[in-house]
């Protein structure tokens, strides 16, 4: 059930792991371009082992920092609550991890960025249509600033955009996934808390990528040091700090709140590219901003308490 009485906490929890997300997203943009080659070279370095070293390594960290503070028996999970975990991190941690950066690849971050947040859409649709919640003006129009706010951002008017067919599906994958994990961790965290909940994600994420992509395949890479540990760096800034971030967010708010706020990613993104990397903002980027600050605003606003109630109310059944 959504904690009601704190909502500045969770818009503080995710905001910041958005700030974090927005970090990664620029180390991932240049080590895929080319732009970190004064620290080495990185061209070895596939959206494959990016994503499942950033999974790998933050369960190899988070696990025996909750054996040392809770031991085996409080971590053990029911059989069907494990499948739920397990399920949640394949299909939306991993996935949504490796089909943006492979869109990034096959097309370019503005694409990447564009189609994957569609993800309120997709998020307010799923719970209107299982009748979590009700299609409100301040839920539509706050879903439509944000997807908008993204879209003059990173792409429409700046010339950036590059279309690939393979790219565009690959981003619409990571959309989904992005909206699946969103509405499946919010439902495990009226059972378990925001730990035990990247715990058990990180988990099966990191054993679908050792089947996937086996150990033996890794060490064959030989990957430099400079490289192992532009690994490690990464994982800790793209998915161990903002997703217990952003599940501890998920407490707080429901999924289609927390996923709008999550739309300040790009805005943090393009902010520091222009303060470090001395990229230009332009007019049309400077609306987008506002129009996704816009949205989190709208969507912060009173709604009706008895359609609050009704969802705290689903979510616990």
């Amino acid at each position: 059930m959504t904690d009601n009485r704190h909502p500045l906490r969770g818009y503080l929890y995710i905001a910041t792991a958005a700030f974090l997300w927005g970090i990664g997203e620029n180390l991932g943009r240049d080590a895929f371009t080319g732009k970190l080659a004064r620290f080495g070279s990185f061209d070895a370095i596939t959206p494959v082992i990016l994503s499942q070293t950033r999974t790998t390594f933050s369960f190899l960290i988070i696990l025996p920092a909750l054996l040392m503070n809770r031991g085996w028996s409080r971590l053990r999970l029911p059989r069907t609550d494990f499948l739920r975990l397990l399920t949640l991190g394949i299909l939306g941690v991993a996935a949504s991890n490796y089909f943006y950066y492979l869109a990034i690849q096959r097309t370019n971050v503005a694409i990447a960025i564009i189609v994957q947040y569609t993800a309120p859409v997709w998020v307010l649709l799923y719970m209107v249509a299982r009748r979590l919640q009700k299609l409100s003006w301040q839920r539509g129009a706050s879903v439509m600033l944000a997807v908008s706010g993204t879209t003059l951002l990173v792409g429409i008017g700046t010339g950036k955009l590059r279309l690939d067919s393979i790219g565009l599906v690959a981003a619409l994958l990571a959309a989904f996934s992005f909206s699946f994990y969103n509405i499946g961790a919010h439902k495990m965290l009226v059972r378990y808390d925001h730990w035990m909940v990247l715990l058990y994600t990180t988990f099966s994420a990191a054993l679908f990528w050792t089947v996937f992509n086996p150990p033996w395949k890794v060490i064959a890479a030989h990957y430099s040091a400079m490289q192992w540990l532009f690994m490690l760096a990464f994982s800790i800034v793209s998915v161990l700090l903002p997703f217990s971030l952003y599940f501890a967010g998920l407490r707080y708010l429901d999924p289609t709140r927390a996923i709008i706020v999550s739309c300040l990613e790009p805005v943090f993104s393009i902010i520091i590219a222009v303060l470090v990397l001395d990229e230009t903002l332009s007019a049309i980027q400077i609306v987008g901003v506002l129009l996704v600050l816009a949205a989190i605003i709208v969507i912060q606003m009173p709604s009706r308490k008895s359609s609050e109630a009704n969802t705290g109310a689903l979510f616990e059944n």
